[in-house]
């Protein structure tokens, strides 16, 4: 039995335009982010989609209902894969980040694994509980295609956790808005067939 896993990341938004800490806070797409989810159901309308998953936040699910309704499903939400909770952080700018916080900062671009966010989560919080959804999807839909809408952070540990590898290489993979991952689980093995996959999005300008 092989379940297949589309995990995609949300469309753009004004905060990933300044490139501020999103986290919790409920931000929706910009017009180029609608685009670009429209672009991402067009390249995903040919698949054979059994359910489309999301996080609860408005930029994940207004690009995943953007999906579902070109591949004619209803979007269900998934907790799990909410965004990391950076509690004092959210809102910040890089800069402001640094400013705030310049060992923790530092140590958030060198070591991420060791981080915990002042009033938020640990990466490890996040693999704990997206990983756990994750499994439950995997267990659900054996022989099926499934998509889970998620965030940058989140779908950089879900690759992480079906790779096998240790939290400490979140920064070795990169995720850009609306990129397409794809996993095949055979007998409980995951293997990556795409990572990061834009192609689909050369088209959409301001």
């Amino acid at each position: 039995m092989v379940a297949r896993i589309i995990l995609v990341r949300h469309g753009r938004t004004e905060w990933n335009r300044q490139e501020r800490f999103r986290g919790r806070i409920d931000i929706a797409l910009d017009p180029v982010g609608i685009r670009q989810a429209e672009a991402t159901a067009k390249r995903l309308a040919s698949w054979s989609i059994a359910a489309i998953y999301s996080s609860p936040l408005q930029r994940a699910w207004h690009t995943a209902d953007i999906l579902a309704r070109e591949c004619n499903r209803v979007t269900q939400l998934l907790p799990g894969v909410i965004d990391i909770n950076y509690g004092d952080w959210h809102g910040l700018s890089p800069e402001e980040a640094a400013s705030k916080d310049p060992s923790l900062f530092s140590l958030w671009l060198t070591s991420p694994h060791l981080v915990r966010f002042p009033n938020g989560e640990s990466l490890n919080d996040v693999r704990e509980r997206s990983a756990a959804a994750l499994k439950g999807l995997i267990d659900m839909y054996t022989n099926e295609t499934v998509v889970v809408v998620s965030h940058k952070v989140v779908c950089q540990i879900m690759i992480l956790d079906l790779l096998g590898l240790d939290t400490s290489f979140f920064w070795r993979i990169t995720q850009d808005v609306c990129a397409i991952n794809v996993f095949e689980v055979r007998d409980g093995i995951p293997s990556v067939l795409l990572l990061n996959d834009t192609c689909h999005l050369k088209g959409v300008t301001e």
